[in-house]
């Protein structure tokens, strides 16, 4: 049996578990198996039993019902020392293997895990899921295939309804919240790697396991081509390839076919030298790149007073935050060490040698795959201009006495983003580029040492590989929308105890206090807030604290011996006051701070791959979302800021009317696309009183929905539709797609009105549920900006739930 592996921080389990119940066992009628004292959960007792009775017709029965028992409450090494010992004679089921597998992916055993797989391939179950949870708890239900024939009935739907929620309820955590693959990006974990690799601590933080993970989703996820894309949706890009293949070489993988194709693809593209802004800044870093081909981004920008309009402070919080260590970087020209690998890879992904390339020709060259924003004239005069004359201005006696403070300076700032996310940062590329930067300041520092632990937070095991996440997960949004997601089905007296753990992991994962010396650092209020994830992380979110605050004030209205005490009001009003801080002049609101300069300033943008990243614009999804929530609070709590919430509504659902398309469709910018953006316009509208028959905008919106719905009853869209700004139909439907479409038919009254297309849909998604009760796993559907894609885990099931959910609600009350 191989060593057990290195603990993954993928999932949440209790530290100490709950002690395990015994219960008496009737001994009068017959002789006590293996399986009863099993059941009757004296585990001890039934391991014991069970070594002694390994022909018992019930063995391997009794077997999974220990594996459970242990799964479950009791110790999980001892779920896996029970399957290592299991006689040659026995035969394994499909359960006994997903109870190890499970307890190997709590217990974080990748080689174990591997070996389990491969056992349960050999005995005839290749073509099983595993799915590790923490409970295996699900309601007897059969599947249910509806053929073109049948008809959706209310009770066909409470089926479906139940057997999803069964499973869903099964994979909550411990604390409350749903853990999930929040992944898609192919450029996060090599930029991990690399800060590892400068600091010196790539084999302290992973271990060989570890490493044999990364570089397996490395190779899952490169393209037939040879190379790697920016993102697991898209097609190969010079960013992307080039990333992988120096993180495959710093994990010390050697020749093979797909690094050999790898480099070809990179060698046959204009080699690393046309590698887009970004990728020139990490190259640089780990010294396979010369600073000399960067475009300046000067430190001495956050000396300029604030009032300014360039001031950095007034840029987006995830410009300014990945710019102010790129730009602390760029000050010291910092390399990392030259290693022999890295003197190897410099003559592997260049064509000619590396001492004879133009870097200054290079810094202008960028890969045709990844130019999705050449420059203006304009630009190419800024950028002239910064290169040419500022920066050696900038390095001469006596102004580069200017540089010495902005580096230090940008340090303050960087020293109090770390301390206020607690070393989490606001995504994984600042928090890499912090890491590197505290190392330069000091290698020994406290900061580094804090630093290293949270790298975990952003791994995540999967069937496909160790990948790095987006964020540091995105818990508190989806949980939002779970809870709402239960409560639309009228199920909550069966899902209480479920609802009750979510409601708790909510309510402590507000934000209870500003950070200190907020307005020094450009920091936004943050008393009352949500994040995207949990409190730890520090940024709070317009949109998330909107639908946290929807979530709470709708369990307010269950019984407290359901779902658990309600919030209490001065923490409601907390969030009322942080939703309102947000919004813009004009009532509208954006991600994680007011806009708060001017969009000309986007000509600084020196990213020649994503757009838009000078200003934080306001959204449609988050304008709708807070616009929701205020109109919520306001009917359970009307004399609060009565006339600040009416003014901002008035003036974000005029935003939201606005904002719509010729077509009746959204454009959707944190999600694909069109669907739903037009979910959210549509439930926005709706909650603030506009209706099909009084409202222009929602009939315009329901025709474009109708308009998109599949001959097969759904709707599907891919991330081209972002890519384009153009609706682009996928090749069949999909799960979420298909939710969004019905949810926003449902808020404007087609049920009431013409039900016939959502039953075509609802019979969709029922044919689509899997037999585990789980929708599938279908094309990645989130969305950054309209620049970047990725997975929700919890989105393929929440969304499907709530919309089966909705349509018998209104179908109920309907009739």
């Amino acid at each position: 049996m191989p060593t057990p592996g290195p603990r993954c921080r993928s999932r949440s389990r209790p530290t100490s578990p709950p002690a395990v119940e015994i219960r008496h066992v009737d001994r009068g009628r017959r002789p006590c198996s293996p399986l009863d004292i099993a059941r009757a959960g004296v585990l001890a007792a039934a391991e014991s039993k069970l070594a002694t009775a390994p022909t018992a017709p019930s063995y391997i029965t009794a077997c999974n019902a220990l594996l459970a028992a242990d799964s479950s409450g009791g110790p999980l090494d001892a779920a896996l020392r029970l399957f290592r010992a299991l006689p040659p004679a026995v035969h394994p089921d499909s359960t006994t293997f997903v109870l190890a597998l499970s307890a190997c992916a709590w217990l974080g055993y990748l080689s174990t895990g591997e070996f389990v797989k491969i056992s349960a391939s050999e005995a005839g179950y290749r073509n099983d899921i595993f799915y590790a949870k923490q409970k295996h708890l699900q309601v007897d239900l059969p599947a249910i295939k509806l053929v073109d024939s049948a008809e959706v009935t209310e009770e066909t739907i409470l089926t479906s309804l139940r057997k999803a929620l069964s499973q869903h309820s099964s994979l909550q955590a411990q604390d409350g919240h749903w853990a999930g693959d929040f992944s898609g990006i192919m450029f996060i974990m090599p930029i991990l790697i690399f800060a590892l690799h400068v600091t010196g601590t790539l084999n302290t933080v992973l271990s060989t396991e570890h490493r044999r993970e990364i570089c397996r989703y490395i190779y899952n996820h490169q393209n037939e081509d040879g190379g790697w894309g920016t993102q697991v949706l898209g097609p190969s890009t010079m960013f992307g390839s080039c990333l992988n293949y120096v993180t495959l070489r710093l994990l010390d993988e050697v020749d093979n076919n797909a690094l050999t194709k790898g480099r070809a693809w990179i060698l046959s593209r204009g080699s690393a030298s046309a590698i887009p802004q970004w990728g020139k800044i990490w190259l640089s870093v780990v010294g396979l790149y010369e600073w000399s081909g960067n475009n300046s981004i000067i430190p001495e920008l956050w000396l300029v007073p604030h009032f300014l309009p360039i001031h950095p402070g007034r840029f987006w919080c995830f410009c300014r935050l990945v710019y102010m260590p790129m730009s602390y970087l760029y000050g010291k020209k910092f390399v990392g060490p030259i290693t022999p690998t890295i003197l190897a890879i410099r003559e592997e992904v260049y064509s000619v040698p590396y001492h004879e390339i133009d870097w200054n020709k290079a810094r202008d060259t960028c890969a045709k795959e990844d130019l999705r924003y050449p420059r203006s004239l304009l630009q190419n005069v800024i950028w002239t201009c910064l290169n040419k004359f500022v920066e050696p201005v900038l390095n001469c006696w006596p102004v580069n006495k200017l540089r010495d403070i902005a580096l230090k300076n940008l340090m303050k700032h960087i020293h109090y983003e770390d301390k206020s996310t607690k070393y989490i940062g606001v995504c994984p590329i600042n928090k890499a580029l912090d890491m590197i930067c505290c190392w330069i300041e000091d290698p020994n520092s406290d900061a580094l040492k804090l630093h290293l632990p949270r790298i975990y937070d952003y791994l995540w095991l999967a069937e496909d590989g160790m990948k790095a996440q987006v964020y540091d997960g995105c818990q508190s949004w989806e949980i939002a929308f779970i809870v709402q997601a239960y409560c639309s089905t009228d199920l909550v007296n069966e899902f209480g105890p479920t609802l009750w753990k979510a409601h708790e992991f909510i309510k402590s994962s507000q934000v209870l206090e500003d950070h200190p010396d907020s307005e020094t650092y450009y920091r936004h209020r943050s008393k009352g807030s949500w994040t995207l994830s949990t409190a730890d992380n520090g940024w709070s979110v317009s949109d998330c604290t909107a639908e946290a605050l929807k979530a709470l004030l709708l369990l307010s209205k269950f019984s407290p011996n359901l779902v658990g005490d309600p919030i209490k009001g001065e923490r409601l009003y907390d969030a009322v006051d942080c939703l309102l801080s947000f919004m813009n002049k004009d009532g509208t609101f954006s991600t994680y701070e007011c806009k708060r300069t001017t969009p000309l300033l986007e000509v600084l943008n020196p990213s020649e791959t994503f757009l838009n990243i000078i200003v934080d614009y306001p959204s449609v999804e988050c304008t709708s979302s807070v616009l929701q929530a205020l109109i919520m609070f306001k009917e359970l709590y009307p004399g609060y800021r009565k006339e600040e919430i009416a003014k901002c509504v008035k003036n974000a659902s005029k935003f939201i009317e606005d904002k719509q398309r010729k077509d009746g469709s959204w454009f959707g910018t944190w999600g694909i696309c069109f669907t739903y953006g037009t979910f959210f316009g549509v439930k926005g509208l709706i909650a603030s009183g506009r209706t099909y028959e009084n409202s222009s905008s929602v009939r315009k919106a329901c025709n474009f929905l109708l308009s998109k719905q599949l001959s097969t009853g759904g709707w599907g869209e891919t991330y081209l539709s972002s890519e384009t700004e153009t609706y682009v139909e996928a090749t069949g439907p999909h799960a979420v797609n298909t939710a969004w479409a019905m949810l926003a038919l449902i808020y404007a009254g087609q049920v009431e009105r013409d039900p016939a297309p959502l039953y075509h849909a609802a019979k969709e998604l029922i044919n689509m549920q899997l037999e585990t009760g789980e929708f599938p796993q279908q094309e990645h559907v989130g969305c950054f900006n309209c620049s970047m894609y990725f997975n929700y885990g919890n989105y393929r099931n929440l969304y499907p739930i709530w919309a089966l959910g909705e349509f018998r609600r209104r179908l109920l009350a309907k009739n």
